[in-house]
């Protein structure tokens, strides 16, 4: 049996207040596959000791704090769930023998620069150069050499249908090295698509990390799906879109929202999302935003009552008293936010047939 079935890509704290918690509290009651191998694809050095203390024996805190249905929250869990970590930089053959024998999932979260295509991603043999996908179509080459058994990967990066993306990429990688494995990915490897969410808004060091209390991993339902936590923050759905468009037209439209405003007041009065919820009449009109032209949007398509649920809990995170969430980093490229936030909103509601006239003018259609 492996001792570490699940390997991760990635090692931010986002992954150390997430997956990796949610593994350890499953692991206490025997509900997750194993623990997990923590691997650098980065080859940075300077999280040498980041990546040793993932693995150590006593495990890292993860600190939670913030608002649960309006009440205060603090607790402190240590996290054990990584037992060994390796870094594509220094140790690819131990992790391609990993690869090829005890391998059952793998998860990663690379960054938006870690799928970006490198002119390193058509070579014929590994090179620390390329691509995150690149990286895993190598790896499971060797897997493939090596017998072929299945395996699951789940990315977590935020694209959507994150597993359709990354299938994709590797197959148009796989294709040109080996036919018959090219056929195989297509055939034996689970690209699960999923969508993640919990601020974590700073780091512990050497590992560890701050975290609000509220947490998601939605896994979207295939066949032959592995679960890789039995978790209450855990969720296989039958599809990701309903919580997408939570997401979307929910907390990432009324960060935009919220933003849209304090620009027009030149940015007088605050710096963090909370500065503004402590503000009765920004508060008031958000929630009267939400109430009268964002949750009749959700109504009509049949989504009402989680709507209103996901409501709550965004304004409990945007009130988080111990949350630094800038404004001005919300407000970076937010013309583009807010089309993509706002304005496909109003488009996806278009039928409701009520009136937008908030929305209309941040998204700068009235």
């Amino acid at each position: 049996m492996s001792i570490t079935p699940i390997i991760q890509f990635g090692t931010s704290r986002f992954l150390q207040a997430h997956a990796d918690l949610f593994i350890s509290e499953a692991l206490k009651t025997g509900q997750a596959p194993g623990q997990i191998c923590v691997v650098q694809s980065s080859g940075d050095a300077a999280r040498a000791r980041r990546l040793a203390a993932l693995a150590a024996p006593e495990g890292y805190p993860v600190r939670i704090q913030g608002l649960a249905n309006g009440v205060e929250l603090k607790a402190n869990v240590q996290v054990t769930s990584v037992a060994r970590t390796l870094s594509t930089a220094t140790d690819f053959p131990a992790l391609s023998r990993l690869f090829e024998a005890e391998a059952e999932i793998v998860i990663s979260n690379t960054g938006d620069s870690g799928w970006t295509p490198q002119p390193e991603d058509s070579a014929a043999e590994f090179l620390q150069a390329m691509s995150f996908p690149a990286k895993l179509t190598h790896l499971l080459r060797a897997r493939f050499v090596a017998g072929g058994r299945p395996i699951q990967i789940m990315p977590t990066e935020l694209v959507a249908r994150n597993g359709d993306v990354l299938k994709a990429r590797v197959l148009e990688l796989a294709t040109p090295l080996d036919a018959e494995f090219a056929a195989w990915v297509e055939r034996d490897v689970r690209f699960v698509n999923s969508l993640v969410d919990r601020i974590v808004s700073e780091p512990l060091e050497p590992a560890g990390a701050v975290a609000e209390p509220y947490a998601l991993w939605a896994i979207e339902d295939c066949a032959g799906l592995i679960s890789p936590a039995h978790y209450e923050a855990v969720q296989i759905v039958p599809d990701l879109e309903p919580i997408e468009k939570q997401k979307l037209f929910i907390l990432n439209l009324g960060h935009s929202y919220l933003v849209d405003g304090w620009l027009k007041r030149d940015r007088a009065g605050a710096e963090y999302v909370r500065d503004l919820m402590e503000d009765t009449r920004v508060r008031a009109d958000l929630e009267d935003l939400y109430d009268q032209e964002v949750l009749p949007g959700f109504a009509a398509a049949g989504l009402e009552a989680e709507a209103r649920a996901y409501m709550r809990t965004t304004l409990d995170r945007f009130s988080n008293p111990y949350l630094d969430h800038k404004l001005a980093d919300i407000a970076g490229n937010h013309a583009e936010k807010c089309e993509r936030r706002i304005g496909a909103f109003l488009d996806w509601a278009a039928d409701a047939g009520h009136a937008t006239p908030r929305l209309a003018a941040a998204a700068g259609r009235s």
